[in-house]
Parts: structure tokens; sequence; C-alpha cells
């Protein structure tokens, strides 16, 4: 009952996933941060099963971090896409392949361009602008379809996650209290509450 949804504003990436760690009908834990900071300008959001997305967005984060200090220079959010969509390919050819839908959102620091990319468990990646996986995607795909528009300004765009989140209290039945929203821009990383 994971929920993780994103968009891309005028000059920002938003994402927003739900704080629960749960199992079958049991909450084992609230506070679950579901994302990882792969540089200071992209951020890995996650959601799936919980030994799997831990384990591959660590390794993910290590070894783009590798490659920064080895090369001297950080990933673009797109070949951080790439890298994450190789891993997820080959972990699919073998016998440990990860259950895990991911979200890569980032913002070019010298221009500002927002970016985001929508990655299955089957390691299909796509850029788009705006997208959730889990069940919010039955709920809220309608609602950012309504209200999305290229020039989305960050107060507008935290409207838009009100609103995502008010068709989710009315339609879905699973009790999801708090939700960490997350911006990526020319500044870097950072949470926003509402």
């Amino acid at each position: 009952m994971e929920i993780l949804f994103g968009f891309v504003g005028k000059d920002y990436a938003l994402t927003a996933s739900d704080n629960t760690a749960a199992r079958s009908i049991v909450v084992q834990k609230r506070g679950e941060d579901k994302s990882r900071i792969l540089s200071k300008h992209t951020l890995l959001s996650y959601n799936g099963e919980a030994g799997d997305t831990c384990q591959f967005s660590d390794y993910i984060a290590a070894n783009i971090k590798l490659y920064e200090i080895k090369n001297g220079v950080a990933l673009s959010t797109a070949a951080c896409t790439k890298f994450t969509r190789r891993e997820l390919a080959n972990s699919l050819r073998s016998r440990n392949a990860y259950q895990v839908n991911l979200l890569i959102s980032g913002s070019d620091p010298k221009t500002g361009v927002p970016s985001l990319f929508w990655l299955d468990h089957l390691a299909s990646a796509n850029k788009v602008n705006y997208t959730a996986h889990g069940y919010a995607s039955y709920f809220i795909l309608s609602t950012m379809d309504l209200y999305w528009h290229e020039n989305l300004t960050l107060e507008e765009g935290l409207g838009l996650v009100k609103k995502c989140l008010k068709e989710l209290k009315i339609r879905f039945i699973g009790n999801l209290p708090d939700f960490f929203i997350k911006v990526v821009d020319k500044n870097g990383i950072r949470e926003i509450k509402l």
C-alpha cells in the first residue's frame, strides 16, 4: 500500500512518498524516508519490497558516489537513470531480481531545467512530466492530468500535492497520515512540510 508520485514544475522537480513501512496489513514503522540522495541535484525515490528497496537504493547511491569520486564530476540525472536502469535490467536476468519501483528527479545545476524519470521493476524507464507508483496511480493521475501545466510554480505545485493527497484521503481505504515531500531545483534538494 505504498504511494509515490511526482511531477516537474517550472524550475523544480517534486516527489512525494508516504512514510509508512508496512507488510500486508501491519504497519511496522512510521517516519520511513523512501529516498536517497544520489548527488547534490539528483534524488532517487522508491517503493517496493522492503529489503530490495534498501539494498538496491544503497547500491545505486554508493556506485554513483564512487563514480563522482573517481572521475571528479557528478553524473547528470539522465545518466543516473541510465545507470540505474541498466542495473535493474541486469538483476532481471539473475535469480535475484529487485522488486523496486523508482522515480529519479533532478535539476541541471547550470540551466536549472528539471527532469523526472519513471522506472519500474521490469527496468522500463521514461522521462515524464508527472507520474505515480503504487495505488496512487489509480487515484491521482487524473488529478495531475487536470491541474498540471508546464509553468507550474512551486506554490501551485504544493497546491497540486494537496489536491492529490485530498483525493487519496477520499478514495483510498488505507490510512496514510504523513508524506515526505522533496523538491529538487538548481539550489539542491530540500524537504518541504505541508
